[in-house]
């Protein structure tokens, strides 16, 4: 090959590459934009109606998906504190409300995210596992069994004891209760499977992938619309990844 050829093919790459990247970019950017339309729309509900609890504890999911996109920690904080709010408004007048827990616990950990390093961070994380408790002990299949895997989630990736709740045991018990009550969310089973993958569990992380693959078709049937892009971005790339490491790991396709 001539070498006049192969900076022509290298060009072409790297124009792909960027044509990519900047398709990327504007997919983000559209997703957030639409992310924040429907913080607002949820806002305006909420203000117009603050005693429905649909429109409380919709408000303050919401707030947590805002925040995944804010651009800045006070951005974020600012939104967070928003959905804490109306979780407090709606369990003061329900104080059983699965949701009402759950999107707390949600919002509780955002502005724990915007405020670490620090000591409140650190108390945040112990009101988080609390919320998530109480909207488990409710209705833990509530949000695809998203009680039980956001506990999961949160065992396995907080720091340990002293610092602060992580505990292998209790992340695993979570997260596999989690795909017990939903084994159809894609979200459940990536969450399993990236436990596995960092616990070394080689045989049990090839079953959750293979009941993860099984799955997936159906999925991309069952959970669709606008509000399902982000999730669906996250998923295939969490998924791409995961299939991956374990490639590097064990040099064979799970």
């Amino acid at each position: 090959m001539s070498s006049n050829r192969r900076i022509i093919i290298a060009g072409s790459l790297l124009l792909v590459a960027a044509v990519g990247a900047l398709a990327q970019t504007a997919a983000k950017n559209l997703l957030a934009a639409r992310v924040e339309n429907e913080f607002h729309q949820a806002q305006v509900r909420f203000q117009s109606a603050p005693n429905n609890s649909t429109n409380a504890w919709d408000f303050a999911r919401a707030s947590s998906v805002f925040c995944d996109v804010a651009t800045n920690d006070t951005q974020r904080a600012e939104i967070a504190k928003l959905g804490i709010a109306a979780c407090h408004h709606l369990l003061a007048r329900e104080p059983n409300s699965a949701p009402g827990h759950y999107y707390l616990a949600m919002n509780l950990g955002k502005l724990a995210q915007a405020e670490a390093p620090s000591l409140a961070a650190y108390h945040l994380v112990h009101e988080v596992e609390r919320e998530f408790l109480q909207a488990a002990a409710l209705d833990v299949r509530f949000d695809h069994a998203g009680p039980a895997r956001t506990l999961g989630e949160l065992y396995f990736q907080a720091p340990g004891w002293p610092l602060s709740v992580g505990s292998k045991h209790k992340a695993g018990e979570w997260l596999e209760r989690a795909v017990a009550l939903a084994p159809d969310y894609p979200g459940n089973q990536l969450n399993l499977a990236e436990a596995q993958l960092k616990w070394r569990q080689q045989t049990e992380f090839e079953t959750t992938m293979k009941n993860l693959d099984a799955r997936w078709a159906a999925a991309q049937t069952n959970y669709t619309g606008a509000a399902r892009e982000a999730d669906w971005l996250e998923w295939n790339a969490r998924r791409a990844a995961l299939k991956a490491d374990y490639r590097k790991l064990y040099g064979s396709k799970p």
